[in-house]
């Protein structure tokens, strides 16, 4: 697809990607297909191809309009179309760079703003786990959509105290530690059963992912920064093996920090380094099989699995959870239609745009009920705790399963 660039984008670094991207572009539509916005709502403008098309308007001179903005904040970022594209066009880069400017360029409303300030100020702050303590505490006391949005609380359990040779960092996140502390905890004594240690670095913080996707880019990028300048140290130093992840949503946004900080000459070479570093969970499995296939007693039932758009498209990681917890005797099964179809989640997104949520999560929620399941597994807080508040069915972290399935040393 060719473009005229106009005056104000020509040899800028957002147009010279943006052309990029759009040269690539066959227009064939195939993206739409696998479009989950496409599916519920139908309209070419709120499918990939329609969005590109919007994108290379603006970047031709053609002035954003409030329906512009609309149709982009309703995508969810869930890069199915790149999973589907033949081409290759890196779609999730061209709407950052798409929404970043007709963020400037389109007013919002007040009560818009506010939600979107306060989502991105408030889910990173320190005030987050306070908050929600205080919302599990009056759970039962809470209006129904408020308390989708408050899971109800887990113990964690302990963090293993041993030392081992092998360690990887882990990124405690902003949401995770205080919605489901469980998750942190889970992925740390099934790592040190394999011999294994986690290390968290205490100045890391949230990865960025937030701020970033809500358009405060620069606020996005300050975290990214933070972050590096929390791990460096350790991966300088040759302490660990790798970054590792257990929210498949910060996951995908750290294999970009390389990415995102391209232009930074401070920063450019160790974003690159940390991005090449960082592994999901998932993809440690293999040495976990091995090192706890002993140690093991999987559970009766079948276990429903939802593998996260972050995961499977996101970072094109796909099929390895199932497999692997199949090695080690787990009846995990994938629904049979849609897996690859986002559950609504995103992020931000099932706040800012809830009925369109809903309906993905009560699709998705049909199919993998009729695995008749014993529990829901994922891999991601946002995919979990909105698939939760849609189900009766427990819905967890497959490493809090693989957890409890451990037998004592």
């Amino acid at each position: 697809m060719q473009t005229q660039l106009s005056p104000e984008f020509a040899g800028t670094a957002d147009g010279q990607e943006a052309e990029a991207i759009l040269r690539k572009c066959v227009h064939c539509g195939f993206c739409t297909a696998t479009c989950p916005t496409y599916q519920v709502l139908g309209d070419e403008l709120d499918g990939p191809r329609g969005r590109i098309y919007l994108i290379k308007q603006v970047l031709e001179g053609q002035e954003p309009t409030r329906s512009t903005q609309l149709h982009l904040d309703r995508c969810l970022t869930c890069r199915n179309c790149e999973s589907t594209c033949p081409s290759g066009v890196q779609y999730g880069h061209l709407v950052d760079i798409g929404r970043r400017i007709v963020e400037r360029k389109v007013p919002r409303r007040a009560g818009e703003k506010a939600v979107r300030w306060a989502l991105k100020e408030g889910l990173p702050s320190p005030l987050f786990g306070p908050a929600m303590k205080l919302g599990q505490a009056v759970r039962g006391l809470l209006p129904g959509v408020l308390k989708a949005k408050v899971p109800a609380p887990r113990p964690a359990g302990d963090w293993p105290t041993r030392t081992h040779a092998r360690k990887v960092l882990v990124l405690a996140g902003c949401v995770q530690p205080s919605m489901a502390p469980n998750i942190d905890a889970a992925t740390a004594r099934v790592l040190d059963a394999a011999g294994i240690q986690a290390v968290v670095a205490p100045q890391a913080g949230c990865c960025g992912a937030v701020k970033f996707h809500l358009n405060d880019q620069d606020g996005g990028l300050a975290q990214m920064r933070r972050n590096v300048d929390a791990w460096w140290p350790y991966v300088e130093r040759g302490e660990v093996e790798a970054l590792v992840m257990n929210a498949s949503g910060c996951g995908v946004t750290v294999r970009e920090y390389g990415h995102h900080l391209q232009h930074d000459p401070a920063y450019a070479e160790k974003a690159a380094r940390i991005s090449a570093l960082t592994r999901d969970l998932s993809e440690l499995l293999p040495d976990l099989v091995g090192a706890l296939r002993s140690r093991v007693r999987a559970p009766q039932g079948v276990l429903g699995y939802h593998p996260p758009c972050t995961l499977q498209h996101g970072q094109q990681l796909r099929g390895g959870v199932e497999t692997h917890l199949r090695a080690l005797g787990f009846d995990v099964r994938v629904s049979a239609n849609e897996a690859h179809l986002c559950c609504g989640s995103a992020g931000t997104y099932s706040v800012l745009q809830p009925d369109i949520a809903q309906q993905l999560r009560d699709r998705k929620l049909g199919h993998l009920g009729a695995l008749e399941p014993v529990a829901v597994l994922s891999a991601n807080i946002g995919c979990i705790t909105h698939l939760q508040s849609g189900t009766g069915t427990p819905v967890r972290h497959w490493v809090e399963v693989l957890d409890e399935a451990l037998l004592p040393a």
